[in-house]
């Protein structure tokens, strides 16, 4: 009995490796790059609408976006996700958190949302492995152009990594990293990187697991894995924290310095309805996000 037991969980296992590696696949450019984001139940449901919802519209509304989705492969973890996730016919991967549950929105430094942070990490570690480069992106990111065009392919670039202030220096340690947006190349270097990197989770009290990479990066990790890495400018990758100052020239906007997903989802709309207005005026119209004020985002911490 142990025995049949033993195997039917390896079965399983093996199972859930190759639906993984046929996701992948599927997902992938030529190249073995995928674009990554990863959902609960809390991200796919809402009153109105949901961050989902908004991350998606963001590739309908944005420039050289819409052919992008093809390439997107969305990590469910937990089955509501995933059945939203078939539903919209994208590319979909239902990934086992064994026995924890994420089906519900996790506040900003929770206990629980920093469980899902590392388990986050864990699986992009084992897509590396697999020889895939990805970019990462949350979902409350949006893609109001193609990133790619901004995004450097040279090959001795390991990590791109957005920023939630940039100094003026993209080689910078100084800049402080946001995991919520980046590219990675798959190598040996960016693997030995993952891995250390998530078995340092049970030294990482209090920390997140961006506040840990940032701790390697500006530490000697950087140079012992002789890593190169690039810091984006949030001219182009805008954040909350530190608005682009230029609309015709950013990339994408990601809630950051926000605690809560109403109040993301309230100030993305806002973002996303400044975006139509612009695509609406005349060419050599001057606009700017610079006067959002993130009203919610800014309450979300009083909360």
């Amino acid at each position: 009995m142990v025995f049949i037991c033993f195997v039917l969980q390896r079965n399983e296992i093996t199972s859930q490796q190759d639906a993984l590696e046929l996701a992948l696949a599927e997902a992938s450019t030529e190249n073995r790059t995928v674009i990554i984001a990863m959902v609960n139940k809390a991200y796919v449901e809402g009153d109105d609408k949901s961050m989902l919802d908004l991350f998606l519209k963001s590739f309908w509304l944005g420039e050289n976006t819409r052919d992008l989705i093809h390439h997107l492969l969305l990590v469910n973890v937990d089955q509501a996700s995933y059945e939203r996730c078939k539903f919209l016919r994208l590319h979909c991967y239902r990934l086992e958190t064994d026995g924890v549950r994420f089906d519900r929105e996790e506040v900003y430094m929770s206990s629980e949302f920093v469980k899902m942070m590392w388990r986050r990490t864990l699986f992009l570690g084992e897509v590396l492995k697999r020889g895939y480069s990805f970019i990462f992106t949350d979902t409350d990111v949006l893609w109001l152009r193609n990133p790619f065009q901004r995004l450097s392919f040279n090959e001795n670039i390991d990590l791109q990594i957005s920023t939630d202030r940039f100094d003026g220096d993209q080689w910078s340690q100084r800049n402080p990293l946001n995991t919520g947006f980046y590219m990675i190349r798959s190598n040996k270097k960016t693997v030995q990187l993952f891995d250390l990197w998530y078995s340092r989770r049970e030294d990482s009290t209090g920390q997140k697991e961006q506040d840990v990479l940032d701790g390697m990066l500006h530490g000697e990790v950087l140079k012992n894995l002789e890593l190169t890495v690039r810091f984006l400018n949030t001219l182009y990758f805008s954040g909350f924290c530190q608005d682009s100052k230029d609309i015709r020239a950013v990339t994408t906007v990601h809630a950051n310095c926000c605690r809560t997903m109403s109040a993301k989802v309230a100030d993305l709309s806002a973002v996303l309805d400044s975006w139509k207005r612009f695509k609406r005026s005349a060419v050599n119209e001057t606009s700017t996000f610079g006067n959002l004020r993130h009203a919610a985002c800014a309450h979300s911490w009083g909360k």
